[in-house]
């Protein structure tokens, strides 16, 4: 029965933690470079309009 010791790079609870927070910062980092939630709720809101007719459109001219 040896005792081995962990490397250097090994992962404890710490380590763990640190890379899930890690994570959470890089997954927040892009949504903020893409445009955040309020520019996908504003696309969402523009793709539905765009299924209906405008005034312009129903009028003929």
């Amino acid at each position: 029965m040896t005792n081995e010791k962990p490397g250097p790079f090994g992962l404890n609870r710490t380590r763990i933690f640190l890379l899930a927070l890690g994570a959470l910062v890089l997954v927040i980092t892009v949504s903020m470079m893409m445009g955040g939630l309020g520019s996908y709720n504003a696309l969402k809101e523009a793709a539905n309009a765009a299924k209906e007719p405008t005034a312009e459109q129903l009028s003929g001219d």
